[in-house]
């Protein structure tokens, strides 16, 4: 059998927002709205059929589904963590800042590489209901050690 080097897959499309279950859509929609900022673009508020869409102005990023009976599992497939991209690493300081007064625990010190020597880096963190969350910038961090020297920072928090 010889492999055929003509593709005929549709060109890659563009990841339009992400879905998250949470078990409890007022907590997590305060995390994301109060905390991240995101916009509430829409809700459900039908008993059994809760869910929040977020965005940035008119475009949904992220959908909040209240459909979750436990917290979020590293242990099954599925998601392992959404990057948030910001312009710079001030940005992300900014959000750490925010992060720090609402409690949030980092899974880093600081803003880290995302690998040694690397100038792309941010911060490791989770949400309310243990979702690995990462704001990071493309640039700016090159001159900071790596707290992991093996694999990328993002691959195992």
């Amino acid at each position: 059998m010889t492999a055929n080097t003509t593709s005929t897959a549709p060109r890659t499309g563009r990841i339009g927002h992400i879905g998250l279950n949470v078990t409890d859509l007022e907590r997590s929609l305060a995390f994301y709205r109060d905390v991240l900022g995101y916009g509430v673009i829409g809700e459900g508020k039908e008993e059994g059929r809760r869910f929040a869409f977020l965005g940035e102005g008119a475009r949904p990023v992220l959908t909040l589904w209240q459909q979750a009976d436990a917290a979020y599992s590293g242990g099954h497939a599925g998601l392992h963590h959404l990057a948030i991209e910001v312009d710079s690493i001030e940005r992300v300081k900014q959000y750490e800042s925010a992060l720090r007064s609402y409690g949030v625990k980092f899974a880093y010190e600081g803003v880290v590489p995302h690998g040694e020597g690397a100038a792309s880096g941010g911060i490791f963190f989770h949400d309310p209901d243990g979702t690995r969350l990462e704001i990071y910038a493309p640039s700016g961090t090159q001159d900071e050690p790596a707290p992991v020297q093996s694999a990328p920072t993002c691959g195992f928090f």
